[in-house]
Order: C-alpha cells, then sequence, then structure tokens
C-alpha cells in the first residue's frame, strides 16, 4: 500500500528544504533526497557569500529580496565585496557599477589608492575597483538547518536514501518509486533536484530544460602571513578568480565552469593550479600551502536564470531548479516565489515571469 501526499519534494538541499518549510504547514509534503544527508552535494560546497550583483541583472531581484529574511535570521556578516578592474576594463566597470546602481545595490568605484588601503600587495595593473558595501558572508549549513527544522516543525517528513527511481503518471497524480523499496503518490512532484533535474524529469516523462551542471573548483589556502581579516570579497570583473577570508585561511576559486555530468564533484589538479595562477596574477602574497581543495556543481538552464513553475506540458510537475550558483544567496526569496506559484497565492515581491519554464518553448 503506498503512502499518499499532495507534495513530493526530489532534492533536500537549500532549493527543496526551504520549498518545504514554506509550505509544509499547508500541505502534506514529502521531501526526498537520494544521499545519507541533506545538503551533500552543492548546498555543502558554497563559497558562502552574499552579493547582489553575482549572477546578473536577471537574478539580482532575488537576491535583493532575500537580504532582509537572511539579516533577520542572523545568517548574515558583513563582509564587503569589491569587484577588481584593469586600466582597459574601467568603460565595463563602470557600466557595472550603473547597472546595479539603478536597482537600488549600493555601489561605489574605487580609485587605486582605495583599492591598496583594503587589498594590501595589490599588484599594479588593477587600477579600479567598484566596491559593493552590502555584501556579506552567510551561514550556509546553519541557514539550511533552519529551513530543514521549519520544514519538519511545519509538518513535513524528509526521507533519506530514497532516491527517485520511476514516476509514473496516475489519474491524480503520480506514483514514486523510492530506493529502498518505498512506494508512495502525490499530487505534484517538484523537481529541486539540482544538477539531476532534467534526469528526473526524464524519469517522469517531461521533456528536460537543458540545464546543465558545470563543476566549480574551490582551493583553502594557508598564506605565509595572516589573512586580513577585514579583507573584502575580491572578484574580478572577468570573472576569471574570486578569494574570501575565512577563518584565517583564504578561500580562492578560478570561477571555473567546466561541464559536467551529475555526480559527485572531485576537483582536478589543472583547475587547482589555474586557481594559484591567477591569484599570484592580484596580489604578490606568498602561499604556505594548499591545505584543502573540492569542487561542487552549479547547474544552469540555458538563459543562466532559475526556473520555478509548473512544467508548461505536464501541469502536475513543478520546476525548482538551475540555481547556478547563487541558490543559497536568493533562497528565501526563491522559497517564497516558489510556494506562491505552487500553492496558487498571489504574486509577492518578486515578478515570476523572468523565471517560467514556459519561457523554453
Amino acid at each position: 500500500m503506498s503512502e499518499s501526499y499532495d507534495i513530493v519534494i526530489v532534492g533536500a538541499g537549500m532549493a527543496g528544504a526551504s520549498l518545504a518549510a514554506a509550505i509544509g504547514s499547508r500541505a502534506r509534503v514529502l521531501l526526498v533526497e537520494g544521499e545519507e544527508r541533506p545538503g551533500y552535494h552543492a548546498t555543502g560546497r558554497s563559497a558562502a557569500f552574499w552579493v547582489e550583483s553575482y549572477g546578473g541583472p536577471g537574478v539580482q531581484p532575488l537576491t535583493t529580496a532575500a537580504g532582509p529574511e537572511l539579516h533577520r535570521l542572523g545568517m548574515l556578516t558583513p563582509r564587503g565585496g569589491l569587484t577588481l578592474a584593469r586600466s582597459d576594463e574601467i568603460a565595463a566597470l563602470e557600466e557595472f557599477a550603473q547597472t546595479f546602481r539603478a536597482r537600488g545595490v549600493r555601489v561605489e568605484m574605487l580609485d587605486r589608492a582605495q583599492l591598496e588601503a583594503r587589498v594590501p600587495g595589490l599588484l599594479p595593473q588593477w587600477t579600479a575597483g567598484a566596491l559593493e558595501v552590502e555584501t556579506c558572508d552567510i551561514d550556509v549549513g546553519g541557514l539550511h538547518q533552519h529551513y530543514l527544522a521549519a520544514a519538519r516543525k511545519a509538518g513535513a517528513q524528509l526521507a533519506c536514501r530514497a532516491a527517485l527511481q520511476s514516476a509514473r503518471r496516475i489519474e491524480d497524480g503520480w506514483r514514486l518509486d523510492l530506493a529502498g523499496g518505498r512506494e508512495v503518490s502525490c499530487r505534484v512532484l517538484v523537481n529541486a533536484a539540482g544538477a539531476w533535474a532534467d534526469g528526473v524529469a526524464q524519469l517522469a516523462g517531461v521533456r528536460g530544460l537543458g540545464i546543465t551542471p558545470y563543476r566549480r573548483t574551490m582551493v583553502q589556502m594557508i598564506m605565509d602571513q595572516p589573512v586580513p581579516e577585514d579583507l573584502p570579497l575580491v572578484l574580478g570583473l572577468d570573472e576569471s578568480f574570486y578569494f574570501k577570508p575565512e577563518s584565517g585561511r583564504l578561500w580562492l576559486s578560478p570561477h571555473d565552469e567546466t561541464p559536467s555530468a551529475p555526480c559527485d564533484a572531485a576537483p582536478e589538479e589543472i583547475d587547482v593550479a589555474l586557481a594559484i595562477d591567477r591569484f599570484e596574477k592580484v596580489v604578490d602574497w606568498k602561499i604556505d600551502r594548499v591545505e584543502h581543495r573540492w569542487a561542487g556543481l552549479r547547474s544552469f538552464a540555458p538563459d543562466r536564470l532559475p526556473v520555478y513553475g509548473f512544467d508548461p506540458r505536464e501541469r502536475a510537475f513543478f520546476w525548482c531548479a538551475g540555481q547556478g550558483g547563487f541558490g543559497i544567496q536568493t533562497a528565501p526569496a526563491a522559497a517564497d516565489l516558489a510556494a506562491r506559484l505552487l500553492l496558487g497565492d498571489p504574486v509577492g515581491a518578486v515578478d515570476p515571469a523572468p523565471y517560467d519554464p514556459a519561457r523554453f518553448g
């Protein structure tokens, strides 16, 4: 005899957990996760920052709308975000600043002297910067645990080691087979499966949207001198690097995007070497040793915007996917938007139209 739910959410990372917390008190919800614990993949490997410009103008409304709730929950710590430009990139940097200022983001243009005060040892080719004053670090683990606890308190159930094996359309919804021989039925199937999103769609007989996973590398380094605690998150305008202090270490990424099959991603030595090479072209700091390295998968739809809404061809299938590298920093607003669409509530602060799966035809 199968168990019956109103909504089954596939994937218990940040997207699935935050959505379950938002809807758990208003529907019978089951949150299913293939791994032994939630958040093992993308959520557990985040660089942990909140930057309003990150992801571009199409993502910014979600990030900005998420900020007040992240502050209320105590999940943000002020950091500041500094986007660096070379002399031949100044016009592009000014355009970047103007674009986000017009959207209400606090951006200050800095000259070389002001950069040197914030990033000691900065190499001469970096002549200008744009400082996002309100950029913060995020307590990713704390936020994810908050949503899992809120979902549980709201009545949602969590099943780990319960990967979706098959999904059969029935008259009033879906019949699902989960790993371990568990069978459940539901009215609506929510796809919050991250890198596995198109695969989940295919299991359900729904056409994929072209959501592609990309590997992103992170390196944790110990420097020969203490890393300044007040160092901002430092990013390249050309998206070739970012780095930030973390508990006395330095976290560094070459901002790589290597297409990957959905998997337990591991770093490649060439990407670690690339990260260090790019870092050494920004500052004259000496690296004592690489202490740790890891990789995660970021999943993008073809237009690099997230996807929230019912599938246009299968109205019992709901997309909550394609969050790229900004799923953590947008989580409160994205969950609110998805919950409103899923439950038929009035539209909130964020316009859902740019994220509608119907935009792919």
